[in-house]
């Protein structure tokens, strides 16, 4: 017993060389009546666990490549509940360079980076939003949105940003494309999912939305109305029923 405890003060303090002890020792000295040793173990534990999210080796990294925090796209960036997601994003790539060698123009060369980044960013769980994208690439967000929205029209997709996928920003909402595709393009509801980044059965609610809107609308109820009984935001009804009076109602009429 006597040989333990001398063995005990003579490398028990060794500990605090390492992360998690000497972490927990900061909060004993600076807090000591705020924390106890579960709670310093448990706030040691998550700080480690930022550190080596936000701090990768280089070798964990492609020369063009970058670390980058992005919005979780589970939460939204105007949350009291926002979580950052650290995502590898490739600035540049070989493919890139053999295409400009080959005789890309610069802008086809932007927009296919923006696509990139946005997409690699989602298949990490994360959203880029324009305002993101321009401090990636030295533009301003106008621009990166420009650009998205060019590569959007070039190949009938939609790239998962927070713009649409959070209805935040000036593009149009998600609800919106959605049903533009199904209804106005008469797309199918499984191909429409895929375009835009979207399950089925969030496809399948939008759509029994926009049909409740349908409904309401033409008998004759106000936005204000369809408000109150759908939940829906007035900015999307309005939207719904713009496809209605675009499209739809004049289809009725020629059919």
């Amino acid at each position: 017993m006597l040989l333990r405890s001398q063995a005990s003060h003579q490398y028990k303090s060794a500990h605090k060389r390492f992360a998690k002890p000497a972490i927990e020792h900061f909060f004993e000295l600076e807090f000591p009546k705020m924390f106890g040793p579960n709670i310093r173990s448990a706030i040691a534990d998550k700080l480690i666990e930022i550190f080596h999210a936000n701090f990768r080796g280089i070798k964990t990294l492609e020369p063009g490549q970058i670390l980058w925090n992005a919005v979780h796209k589970a939460t939204r960036a105007d949350s009291l509940n926002m979580k950052l997601v650290p995502v590898v994003l490739t600035i540049i790539c070989q493919e890139d360079i053999a295409k400009l060698e080959n005789g890309m123009k610069v802008p086809e060369h932007k927009q296919n980076v923006i696509a990139r980044l946005t997409k690699e960013a989602y298949d990490q769980n994360a959203l880029l939003s324009m305002r993101d994208i321009g401090l990636l690439i030295a533009c301003s967000t106008s621009s990166a949105s420009l650009c998205r929205k060019k590569y959007e029209q070039r190949y009938d997709v939609t790239l998962p940003h927070t713009g649409n996928l959070h209805d935040m920003g000036s593009c149009l909402t998600h609800k919106y494309q959605i049903i533009y595709k199904c209804v106005v393009e008469k797309k199918d509801p499984t191909v429409v999912a895929a375009e835009t980044n979207h399950t089925i059965r969030a496809v399948d609610h939008y759509l029994k939305d926009y049909n409740r809107v349908k409904t309401l609308y033409h008998d004759d109820k106000t936005p204000g109305y369809i408000h109150l009984v759908t939940n829906l935001s007035l900015n999307v009804i309005a939207q719904y029923i713009n496809i209605i009076n675009q499209y739809v109602k004049e289809r009725e009429l020629t059919e």
